[in-house]
């Protein structure tokens, strides 16, 4: 058997998605290894890896010196610093805050022109495979429904914007509608989902979104409606919040998934 060496990782951002996707390397992901880790604070985040003694915590622009692969759990405004480096070495980012990439087309040249390669993981909502699968024919719609609790809103640059006060809502109430790119930039800590679904799709123009505060739900829920030449196909699904409410738990085990199928000797579905 021919031995090859893991898949060194670095984890940029330790908050609920960092620190899960830490803590899963540590326990052993086949063909990777928790090389490195950044965060915002650095001494209050070694307190909490005490499952990775020894782990270099670094800060954002030395991680490509000792990593393969960068994960990028961070705030979206932090993209291009995390990414970058490593996609002009010509390596590869696993990027969570998909939202922020449709405002920087110029990461995806940047990856193209040195080799480097960005994995966008399914993050919060299923189906992608099938969206990307209608995406090589003709798709005519694709719709996507995001309602939260008004917790997982609160602190949106577009409510805030706008005066909109969710703290006594009663009843549910559609705060936005539009292309996936305006949702995007209008809650870029909260429908990650809306972009991938655009990259995945049709483009960040033709995806329409809504996205509702709904105080009645304890999860987030996202309805995906796509109609093609291929399939018309509606995918539901309601996620349990992490410990931050603006973030489904299932976005950190994907980011987890997509790191198992890099190495993996049988991939399915992606």
């Amino acid at each position: 058997m021919i031995a090859v060496a893991p898949i060194r990782v670095a984890v940029a951002g330790l908050g609920a998605v960092g620190m899960s996707v830490a803590r899963a390397l540590a326990d052993g992901i086949p063909g990777c290894a928790l090389a490195a880790a950044s965060a915002r604070d650095l001494e209050a985040a070694r307190a909490r890896l005490d499952f990775a003694p020894g782990l270099p915590l670094l800060p954002v622009a030395e991680l490509v010196a000792h990593a393969d692969l960068v994960v990028e759990c961070a705030p979206a405004a932090l993209l291009p610093e995390i990414v970058s480096p490593f996609l002009d070495a010509g390596r590869t980012a696993v990027v969570m805050s998909s939202a922020a990439l449709l405002a920087r087309p110029e990461l995806i040249a940047r990856a193209a022109a040195a080799g480097g390669r960005i994995v966008v993981p399914s993050g919060a909502l299923g189906g992608l495979d099938a969206l990307r699968a209608a995406a090589e024919g003709r798709i005519d719609s694709v719709t996507l429904v995001t309602a939260k609790p008004a917790a997982g809103l609160a602190g949106a640059p577009y409510l805030a914007a706008r005066g909109i006060d969710l703290s006594g809502l009663s009843a549910p109430l559609r705060v936005f509608a539009g292309s996936a790119r305006e949702a995007a930039a209008a809650f870029p800590a909260n429908v990650n989902v809306a972009a991938a679904v655009a990259l995945a799709g049709i483009g960040a123009d033709r995806t329409r979104v809504e996205v509702w505060a709904d105080p009645t739900l304890a999860r987030n829920r996202h309805t995906l409606s796509v109609v093609s030449d291929s399939a018309e196909f509606t995918l539901a699904i309601e996620n349990l919040p992490s410990e931050n409410p603006r973030t489904s738990r299932i976005a950190a085990l994907s980011a987890i998934a997509a790191l198992r199928g890099l190495a993996a000797p049988l991939r399915v579905g992606g």
